[in-house]
């Protein structure tokens, strides 16, 4: 492995000086071969000489020409590699040199052989005593000094596993791709390349697929081998032609077999080893994501749209085509050596493809999900995890499936709008929304774990729809499914198509006021990035569009912003069913507070009549809304997995202790940073009522305080009075006013919200 101090002072520009010589050499080789044709070889060709000797010798003479030919391909094959070497070795060590001074701007030091340590010398002395005597400065400095040296370490990798694939090339290209033309015949002759090629990814996939074949065919494959496939998949992630010559070379059906065959070393023969085989599928994962990879968008090409077709049928879709068709016919078939428990192709494919940890593109993802479900549909229960299924592998593949689209939150979208993808006069509509998430006719039928014995036994699957819910969230928000301790702000910007699937979701879902445990999390962290269409939907005083467009296209566009719209009571029934969860009812109400504190801060000063009572009427209603389902998932009969103390004192927990980190959340017009901004009302609320529950230990105590600060009447009075605080313009009288209208509006938003829950028939 080569050392940061090798790289620093080694000169690139060697490489490039000797491949103008090897160019060189093959223009003399092609003088030489020209004379031997026109003086040598011509001998044969005149019809002087007879018998059988000149037909012997004009095969050696056309065997010598063709070497003289092979000689000067290999030669500018072997310039071309230098060349390609040339430029890998100068950008990864411009990367090298880059990381180097970052560290040293963040008050790192890097010694000549590239060790890190912290910079005392340029802080003040005052700095340096307050560093050395206190222990968090010191352990910020620890980490510092390691996350840099892991930076630089990552680069110097970088170049070695460059240098080992240089290596490679330079070995295999002087390696006769045809010994027995010109009727040489013999095993031993070893003449020029004449199949030579110039770019040392190709050689590095020819070397990687032989490793895997070998794996494949269960050969023993030594630990350096499986090193070198490792360092082969991590040094050539982002190389196009590496990934579609290896993934090609394989095939589906050989791909399906690698990442078996992986799987079973990690979880079963060689557990000792589990991380080697670990980093093997990450590396292959990531080489199909690339190998994959289509131009374009599937918003404007989906997958059976005319634009796509012409794709497929170009130079540059044949490898997409071809390997998807193999696909098509691999991931059906079945391993039936443990009997009752097929292992099927898709299924090992989907497990593959978890293991990325960069995205799958678009149009790949929308077209395996296409075909996912028509082969489900074609065999029914080919999906259906039978016992205890099979160790590491993904038995629902087309849940899987969603889960790896989540991290694409456009894919995500453009799978789930059924308004559909492509240019006017070439869109695909699709009904993936209604077939997954719908219930009735043209629903899906999700597997369930079904076990075989005395009786057939069918169980629920604790993982059912976890990828649904993920894709979900990433489709309607933009964004992929936030993770712990990250809330979802309640004024995202969101586009057309996002805010369409949205409105879909609520229409799919909402009238039964119920839904899958596994998707009330993610669709309540999707649906509170929709607060300030909620919150004027509930309170009912909004803009006139939230009530024409509910039953249009779902959505409207008011200046640069995209509004979605639902009915009243579709909004109140699927907020209803998520509500069983008391995560996900917490997570609406924070939004809907931290939204409700937005609101109040742009009343201006001074502002009086409507324009001061209207923002607080529409607060009191869609905190009514909020309580009337509070009430009814309280009273619900169906209540099992929570007490309703328990239900209560988890919201109250959930409500005060998440916290907002700050993030970039993507949008059609680049990016906003949120998170870092609360308001001071909302904070104010949460900040009593978390000091009220922190003082209680008893869960009794705990539900009380938190029917204390739940009660849409004591929350608002508590935002109000912060609020009021800091205004000049408000004095005693005027906030009990502003209390009067909350408490109409409360009233207005809890009736209304109570009529959509006791009656789902209309």
């Amino acid at each position: 492995m080569l050392t940061y101090a090798e790289i620093m002072t080694t000169d690139f520009g060697a490489l490039t000086t000797s491949a103008e010589k090897w160019e060189s050499m093959a223009g003399e080789i092609k003088k030489v071969e020209d004379r031997y044709g026109e003086t040598v070889q011509k001998i044969t060709m005149g019809g002087t000489w007879l018998g059988a000797s000149v037909g012997v010798a004009h095969t050696n003479f056309a065997g010598t020409r063709y070497e003289y030919a092979a000689a000067q391909t290999q030669a500018k094959a072997v310039a071309s590699l230098l060349r390609d070497a040339h430029t890998q070795f100068v950008d990864l060590k411009g990367k090298l040199d880059s990381a180097r001074a970052d560290a040293v701007e963040a008050g790192m030091s890097v010694s000549e052989q590239g060790n890190v340590t912290f910079d005392y010398a340029r802080l003040s002395e005052a700095d340096r005593r307050a560093y050395t005597h206190d222990p968090d400065g010191q352990r910020f400095i620890r980490e510092g000094i390691a996350k840099w040296q892991k930076h630089i370490d990552d680069r110097v990798k970088a170049v070695s596993d460059a240098d080992e694939g240089v290596k490679i090339a330079l070995n295999a290209v002087v390696v006769d791709s045809n010994k027995d033309i010109g009727g040489k015949g013999d095993d031993q002759f070893n003449g020029f390349n004449a199949g030579a090629k110039g770019d040392i990814e190709l050689y590095e996939a020819e070397n990687a697929k032989d490793i895997a074949t070998r794996i494949n065919s269960g050969d023993k494959v030594s630990a350096a081998d499986y090193a070198e496939l490792s360092r082969s998949f991590r040094d050539n992630a982002d190389n196009k032609a590496f990934s579609q010559t290896f993934i090609g070379g394989m095939g589906a059906d050989g791909t399906i077999r690698l990442t078996q065959r992986l799987n079973h070393s990690a979880v079963d023969s060689d557990k000792k080893n589990k991380d080697r085989y670990l980093d093997l599928e990450k590396g292959l994962a990531n080489t199909l994501a690339n190998a994959t990879e289509v131009p374009g968008k599937v918003s404007d090409a989906p997958p059976g749209s005319k634009a796509f077709k012409e794709w497929l049928d170009s130079p540059d879709g044949t490898f997409y085509r071809e390997f998807t068709d193999g696909l098509s016919k691999a991931g059906m078939k079945s391993d039936d050596s443990e009997t009752g428990n097929p292992l099927y192709g898709y299924q090992s494919f989907v497990s593959l493809m978890q293991h990325a940890d960069t995205k799958y593109d678009d149009q790949f993802l929308y077209d395996l999900g296409d075909d996912l479900i028509a082969a489900e549909k074609k065999q029914p229960g080919i999906f259906t995890m039978w016992g205890r299924g099979h160790a590491g592998v993904e038995t629902d593949a087309i849940d899987g499936l969603l889960g790896v689209m989540s991290k694409n939150p456009e894919a995500a979208t453009a799978f789930f709008d059924a308004n559909g993808n492509g240019t006017a006069g070439d869109k695909v509509t699709n009904d993936h929304l209604h077939y997954l998430a719908g219930s009735g006719d043209g629903t899906r039928d999700w597997p369930r774990n079904t076990i075989l014995g005395y009786a057939v036994t069918t169980l629920d699957d604790p993982t059912s729809r976890i990828g649904l819910g993920a894709a979900l969230e990433a489709a309607t928000t933009g964004h992929p499914p936030l993770g712990a301790n990250q809330d979802p702000w309640p004024t995202v910007p969101h586009t057309e198509a996002q805010a369409r699937v949205m409105h879909d979701v609520i229409g799919e879902i909402g009238p039964s006021q119920s839904m899958h445990a596994n998707l009330r999390e993610p669709l309540s962290r999707a649906l509170a990035t929709y607060t300030e269409d909620t919150h004027q939907i509930l309170g009912g005083m909004g803009d006139g569009r939230y009530v024409t467009s509910a039953t249009g296209d779902g959505f409207f566009r008011d200046g640069d912003k995209t509004h979605m719209a639902v009915t009243q009571k579709d909004l109140v029934q699927f907020m209803r069913g998520l509500s069983d969860d008391p995560e996900a009812y917490a997570n609406l109400h924070k939004a809907e507070s931290r939204y409700i504190s937005l609101e109040m801060e742009k009343i201006p000063n001074g502002a009086g009549g409507f324009e001061q009572s209207n923002p607080l009427s529409n607060a009191g209603a869609t905190l009514g809304a909020y309580s009337a389902i509070r009430e009814d998932v309280m009273n619900d009969d169906r209540m099992a997995a929570y007490s309703k103390a328990d239900w209560q004192s988890k919201i109250a927990y959930h409500i005060i202790g998440g916290i907002v980190t700050p993030m970039t959340i993507p949008t059609a017009g680049g990016s906003i940073v949120v998170g870092d901004a609360l308001q001071r009302g909302v904070d104010t609320w949460a900040w009593q009522f978390g000091n009220g529950l922190k003082a209680e230990a008893d869960t009794k105590a705990n539900v009380e305080i938190a029917d204390h600060y739940l009660n849409a009447t004591n929350q608002m009075q508590v935002m109000v009075d912060s609020w009021a605080d800091g205004r000049q313009d408000i004095d005693k009288n005027e906030r009990a006013g502003l209390k009067n209208s909350i408490l109409d509006g409360h009233d207005r938003g809890a009736n209304a919200a109570q009529k959509y829950l006791t009656d789902t028939t209309n």
